[in-house]
């Protein structure tokens, strides 16, 4: 909010601002595209890294999810390295824990975690706190929800 010019509802609040914000998040399939879609995002993202300079501000959500995590976890590192070495602040939601657990296991003192916050009983909070990455997205209880209920039965 701060960095579009409104007010931030806070006590106290300190913070650099950033020159441009670029948004790189996963499209729906698109019958007109005439490659896949992991070529669209490598696309998009060579068109964000032509225009970005350093302390912009590049927002993330599952980008690379369009091939396996491996793969994934590959191309989201070396272009999470490439802009931080180039001074781009990032912000990255993403549920590739290949990459997210393996770059928290390297340490890199300026990065921050955050995660939703799930209660030992399962409970979702819908909170977000600060913490190591999970190896998991709790799919699983996900399913046994909605597709185990009594009602199916």
């Amino acid at each position: 909010m701060m960095q579009s010019g409104m007010f931030v509802v806070a006590e106290y609040f300190c913070t650099n601002i950033c020159g441009q914000i670029f948004t790189h998040y996963k499209c729906e399939e698109d019958s007109s595209m005439v490659s896949g879609k992991l070529d669209e995002e490598l696309l998009r993202m060579r068109d964000i890294v032509d225009l970005l300079e350093q302390d912009d501000l590049v927002l993330f959500n599952e980008s690379f999810s369009a091939t396996n995590s491996r793969e994934g976890a590959d191309i989201i590192r070396g272009i999470v390295m490439a802009l931080a070495e180039s001074r781009v602040k990032i912000f990255f939601v993403t549920h590739c824990s290949e990459f997210a657990c393996a770059f928290y296991q390297e340490f890199h003192p300026d990065t921050e975690y955050l995660c939703a916050e799930r209660r030992d009983d399962g409970e979702r909070t819908f909170r977000i706190e600060e913490g190591a990455p999970m190896d998991t997205s709790f799919g699983e209880d996900l399913y046994q929800a909605v597709f185990t209920s009594d009602e199916l039965a």
